[in-house]
């Protein structure tokens, strides 16, 4: 071996080596928070999320829940079915159970392979990216926030087992329709516990999580089954589903139960409304430990009452029958009368304290001009007790 192909080689390990020391350093650096703010090991043990506040009947049934933002509750370990681990591991990261946050196998694939098999962000990272809000919207730092992802991933395998991981991602992953986490999502789209989901039925929530507005089963059926049997195809693909089972199942439509959970909507609107406004008072008085006020919206309270649900179920059916006889009643006594003659004063008093005539009034008119816009004739849905009308 001549001197140059010595000295060649002997410059190629001196520079695979100090490349090696210089990609170490600034993982050190990333650890330190020199290329952006790392959670600390507090912050990792007790990673925050807004969770809904539950309104809970004595018979353990959920009468509806108080939040902003995020319509979130949280799956408990023993919540989490073989049905929807399998059908998550097969479809977001198969070696889930073999790395420690970073699957180098499959970053060297995506490395050498430019991306066409696929990408190599892990469970754990994505978990550190969606928990702990690692992104910049910066191109620039891109790289960087990638390399933050790492460490965090890495910290949390430290601290987590592979079930608790996988758990914490399932609770903090968005699923459309403003429900955030799988628990939430298996009430808006199934009406059931996430324990109860048939394979089926964590085949489509676990597909929406790769565009959960795209694959959202409500609004775009045919593109949810395509991608619900991509999901039952990766559980074949993986052994955590036959082939016969998947020829049965690819052909079922997919059979919704939605139940979305708004604050209008579900049993006792009125009583819960009256309950948030004395559980307002509640925080007032009732400070945690340290000083700070409970936020109902965030807190993840559960509130227990007194109402049974069946029997609030009964009341409001019993309500509903009787209200839409009163409503045809009032309608063919007031056919062709006014129903505010000689209450004129109360007509606008409610005038006056709508949406409409505030936003007209906002843009400057008189009251002869929005008197005047009020009896134009305009499309709108009225509610009835019978049933809205046009």
């Amino acid at each position: 071996m001549n001197s140059d192909i010595k000295k060649y080689i002997k410059y190629f390990w001196m520079s695979y080596a100090g490349a090696f020391l210089l990609f170490i350093l600034i993982l050190v650096a990333v650890n330190f928070g020199l290329f952006g703010k790392m959670p600390d090991w507090e912050e990792i043990e007790n990673p925050k999320s807004a969770l809904a506040t539950e309104v809970i009947s004595t018979d353990g049934f959920t009468l509806g829940r108080y939040y902003l933002d995020e319509n979130r509750t949280t799956a408990s370990l023993s919540e989490l079915n073989d049905n929807v681990k399998n059908a998550l591991k097969a479809t977001e990261d198969v070696r889930f159970e073999e790395h420690s946050g970073i699957d180098i196998k499959a970053l060297s694939r995506a490395v050498f392979g430019l991306g066409k098999d696929g990408g190599a962000s892990t469970l754990t990272q994505q978990l550190a990216k969606n928990l702990l809000k690692t992104r910049h919207h910066s191109k620039w730092l891109l790289a960087f926030d990638k390399l933050r992802e790492w460490v965090i991933a890495i910290k949390l395998e430290r601290k987590y087992t592979k079930i608790e991981i996988l758990s914490l991602y399932l609770n903090t992953v968005p699923f459309s329709e403003n429900a955030y986490g799988i628990k939430t999502a298996a009430q808006t789209f199934f009406s059931k516990p996430v324990d109860s989901l048939k394979v089926e039925e964590a085949a489509v929530l676990i597909g929406m999580l790769k565009s959960p507005s795209k694959y959202n089963p409500r609004t775009h059926k045919d593109y949810a089954l395509v991608r619900r049997n991509t999901v039952l195809l990766q559980m074949v693909k993986y052994n955590y589903l036959k082939q016969e089972a998947y020829e049965k199942l690819k052909t079922k439509p997919i059979v919704l139960s939605y139940n979305k959970s708004t604050h209008n909507e579900g049993l006792a609107p009125y009583f819960r409304e009256y309950l948030r406004l004395d559980l307002q008072k509640w925080i007032k008085e009732n400070p945690k430990s340290d000083g700070t006020y409970y936020d109902l919206y965030k807190d993840g309270l559960r509130v227990y009452t007194t109402i049974n649900s069946k029997m609030q179920t009964y009341a409001e059916e019993a309500v509903m029958k009787h209200l839409s006889e009163h409503q045809k009643l009032f309608t063919a006594q007031f056919r062709n009368k006014d129903p505010f003659e000689g209450h004129e004063h109360e007509f606008m008093a409610a005038l006056k304290s709508s949406d409409r005539y505030r936003m007209l009034k906002e843009d400057g008119m008189t009251e002869e001009q929005i008197k005047s816009e009020f009896q134009r004739h305009i499309k709108m849905k009225v509610f009835t007790w019978a049933g809205e009308r046009d």
